[in-house]
């Protein structure tokens, strides 16, 4: 009896250990990956998974230094609640939804996953609202709304002469590309930042997929290298997270300086922004910065960047941007055109309006007409979210009317 009870007491601890090796076994996988997040792509994509705004804490980043803010005059009234109440939100996927006091557009705001919604209007802030927990010193990312600022820095190194023209093949500042593929020197800058290089990007999310690869690698750079051509550069527009990250290159080169420097002293400090903004980086060991999505700052700073090109450039009676740049980036040249809906980093909507537009509904929308700027920050978009901002940008030339 007790050799009986010997045996099943061994089989029980050995039944005990198995499962105890089962549980442990992918705990220690997953505890490995975590712990090298800062190193490898493969664990940043199996740990983090998704992209999500919280993606600021994760990436190492490098300051944006600011200068002497520019004077923004406030006024906040209910000519943004008055904006909404002209809308009908049921066409917007939100049926039976009306607003019409701040505390409506406030609740509508929350169910919305907004975390930032600033309205300027005829150079004045008459909106500014910020999620539960987060005020108006919170730092936001953007995601790609980083590529406007990152378009803007070209032009300003086209004017200080850092880069002789728009037209200039990429292989004149990374030639190594041209081991890669002879055709590199038929695509321009200006085929990158209008996502017409004719560069491969096919969006799977898998842990070495394009998306994946331009996101979460520890080395932008090389990655940025790999880029395979696949079709003529300037024929078709395809979103392509390469040509960001190779623009970002030949402007490092071209200027000799970190993005991030370069942008403190010719956009961030100019442009008058209250507080230092960062740009994430890639990984320590690389220091490069997240070309296509990493750039973080306040809302107020991303409405005067709004309020920049609103105002063709100029901050405070200065041209900070050529405004021959402004228009080049944000006008259509046959606003009738289906197809001219991109320019350089900025999408471009009917009635003049144009905007910096990133993943989870960042936006930064500029509507010239109405003379008013939108910035709407959050962790999720609605479908309809970016017609209906780019509608509620159209009422505010009749608002409180």
């Amino acid at each position: 009896m007790s050799d009986t009870k010997s045996k099943i007491g061994r089989k029980t601890k050995r039944i005990r250990l198995v499962l105890a090796g089962l549980l442990l076994f992918p705990l220690s996988i997953y505890g490995f990956l975590f712990a090298t997040t800062g190193y490898f792509q493969l664990s940043r994509a199996m740990v983090w998974l998704d992209a999500d705004i919280g993606d600021i804490n994760r990436f190492p980043s490098r300051v944006v230094q600011s200068s002497t803010p520019s004077e923004l005059q406030t006024a906040l009234d209910e000519s943004t609640v008055d904006a909404f109440g002209r809308l009908d939100l049921g066409l917007y996927g939100f049926p039976g939804q009306v607003i019409k006091s701040q505390d409506q557009l406030n609740n509508f705001l929350i169910d919305t996953q907004t975390t930032a919604l600033l309205v300027l209007h005829q150079g004045v802030l008459v909106h500014e609202w910020y999620a539960p927990g987060l005020q108006r010193d919170s730092i936001h990312t953007s995601f790609s709304v980083s590529k406007s600022f990152l378009s803007t820095l070209l032009g300003l190194a086209i004017r200080d002469g850092y880069i002789k023209s728009i037209d200039d093949p990429i292989t004149d500042y990374i030639p190594e590309l041209m081991k890669n593929d002879p055709r590199f020197s038929e695509i321009t800058l200006k085929h990158l930042v209008t996502m017409t290089s004719g560069l491969a990007y096919v969006d799977k999310k898998t842990p070495f997929s394009d998306p994946v690869n331009t996101y979460y690698s520890t080395n932008l750079r090389k990655t940025a290298l790999s880029a395979r051509i696949t079709e003529q550069p300037g024929k078709n527009f395809l979103y392509n997270n390469y040509n960001p990250l190779l623009l970002g290159m030949a402007l490092e080169r071209a200027t000799g300086q970190k993005v991030t420097e370069y942008m403190s002293k010719t956009l961030w400090g100019p442009l008058g922004a209250e507080a230092d903004a960062s740009w994430s980086l890639d990984s320590n060991s690389s220091g490069f910065e997240k070309m296509e999505s990493g750039f973080n700052a306040r809302a107020v700073d991303f409405a005067r960047f709004g309020l920049l090109f609103l105002n063709k450039g100029v901050v405070d009676g200065k041209q900070v941007v050529p405004e021959q740049w402004v228009d080049d980036a944000t006008k259509a040249i046959n606003p009738n055109d289906p197809n001219e809906g991109y320019k350089y980093f900025w999408r471009l909507y009917p009635n003049n309006q144009f905007a910096a537009a990133g993943n989870k509904g960042q936006y930064v929308l500029v509507a010239p007409d109405q003379q008013t700027v939108i910035v709407r920050l959050g962790s999720k978009e609605p479908s309809a979210l970016l017609p209906l901002l780019v509608d509620l940008g159209l009422k505010f030339d009749t608002a409180g009317e």
